[in-house]
């Protein structure tokens, strides 16, 4: 008699467990909303700087997600040289993911400095404290998008 309620209790305890799904992280289109508002915030972006900054990280938001397309099928490809130990392919594919690397940081890094143009030199200056305080939005380790790109982000 102990185990069909034991069993019933595991069940209704699963179910429960089961239906609850993972949070998604955010898209790169919530996330540009987020750096705007932020940069807004923060640096009192007018309306026509608000549309130039999203359509400046809309456009690397989309750059990035194309390669980290090809990073997805890289990693597959690494994941199975190691399993077979093929150290040629490993370090090939290990290249070809540092490359993917230094290319989203470039692609950060110039939407960082099309961003920054837009900026008066007022915004810049408020812009340069907040980066020696370390406080500029998504410098901060951790942050919301990842590691910090080499520019202000």
């Amino acid at each position: 008699m102990r185990y069909p309620i034991a069993a019933i209790l595991a069940t209704m305890i699963a179910i429960p467990m089961a239906a609850q799904t993972l949070p998604q992280p955010p898209s790169a289109g919530e996330i540009v909303q987020h750096q705007v508002k932020t940069f807004t915030a923060l640096l009192n972006l007018t309306s026509v700087q608000q549309q130039q900054a999203k359509a400046i990280y809309a456009s690397a938001a989309q750059a990035e997600q194309t390669l980290h397309e090809g990073e997805k099928q890289a990693r597959e490809a690494l994941r199975a040289a190691v399993r077979s130990n093929d150290t040629s392919t490993i370090d090939q594919v290990s290249a070809t993911l540092g490359q993917s690397m230094a290319e989203s940081t470039s692609i950060r890094a110039k939407a960082d400095a099309a961003f920054y143009q837009i900026l008066t030199s007022e915004q810049q200056s408020r812009l340069s404290d907040l980066e020696n305080q370390h406080l500029a939005p998504f410098g901060l380790p951790g942050g919301p998008v990842g590691p910090p790109a080499m520019g202000f982000r």
